[in-house]
């Protein structure tokens, strides 16, 4: 059965992700340096700004968006693009197409294992340690499910952004710069290194629109229930923004890879 195959390769990706622990712990203590700066950064911006709250948000408000916002990208970090161009390469990718499963499916589902771990090894634990540390901030009840559904949805614009730019390799080979480009207006437009809340108006209303913000800021608003999550009515409307992204990018990217595998070209032929 297709499950099964689906299965199978989710339990090879998690066996993988166990393996290399040593990895996932450097990550961890990169991420830790990260916020303590990030946390310095803020501090020093809030108290430059003589009032508790800039735009809608607290200190605190702040320090466990950016936290999770941290977490979550961990956990839903891919390296397509940096894969596809290697393949390329190396001609591995010929083998990839050849696989009786197609290259996108076979590639999604071959990282699906690695998000599961790190869901279990990097989010659960920050998230539980941020509960501890702001005595239970974060509200806890059916937004812990209406946010798991958030982050599937968000698990499948990312990977949809990841292999339209990973296809750009098959004609350039090489997409460094490029996926350096995608990276930064990734983590600048989603939320995640800086609170859209900061943004002006004009410009968070124009983000507002673009798929980014449905990787981060959207499951975040949803977990901690901001933004008119916590109403039937706003959490519908940010699950049919992801959902319309979901289609809107597969479509896309279907069309773009159907397109682009005919000029595939390799090292030796």
């Amino acid at each position: 059965m297709t499950i099964r195959k689906y299965i199978a390769l989710m339990r090879a990706g998690i066996m993988e992700s166990l393996h290399f622990r040593l990895g996932t712990a450097v990550t961890l203590f990169a991420n830790l340096i990260y916020l303590v700066l990030v946390y310095f950064l803020w501090k020093a911006v809030y108290a430059s700004s003589g009032v508790d709250v800039v735009n809608g948000m607290t200190f605190n408000d702040t320090m466990i968006y950016l936290i999770l916002a941290t977490a979550l990208f961990n956990f839903l970090e891919m390296f397509v693009v940096w894969d596809m161009s290697r393949s390329i390469q190396s001609g591995k990718i010929i083998l990839d197409l050849l696989k009786p499963m197609s290259f996108r499916t076979y590639t999604f589902w071959s990282y699906s294992g690695s998000h599961v771990a790190q869901f279990v090894l990097a989010f659960i634990p920050t998230f539980i340690v941020v509960m501890i540390v702001t005595k239970g901030a974060i509200p806890m009840g059916l937004n812990l499910l209406w946010f798991l559904i958030s982050v599937v949805f968000a698990l499948v614009v990312n990977f949809s952004i990841e292999i339209l730019v990973a296809t750009i390799c098959l004609y350039t080979e090489s997409t460094w710069g490029v996926n350096i480009v995608k990276e930064t207006i990734v983590l600048v437009l989603s939320g995640a290194s800086i609170p859209l809340a900061f943004f002006p108006d004009s410009i968070r209303t124009v983000i507002s629109w673009l798929p980014f913000r449905a990787i981060y800021d959207i499951p975040l608003q949803v977990l901690l229930e901001k933004g008119g999550s916590d109403t039937w009515l706003g959490l519908a409307k940010m699950y049919g923004m992801q959902l319309g992204w979901c289609v809107i990018l597969y479509i896309a990217g279907v069309l773009f890879w159907n397109h682009s595998v005919k000029k595939i070209t390799v090292n030796g032929g």
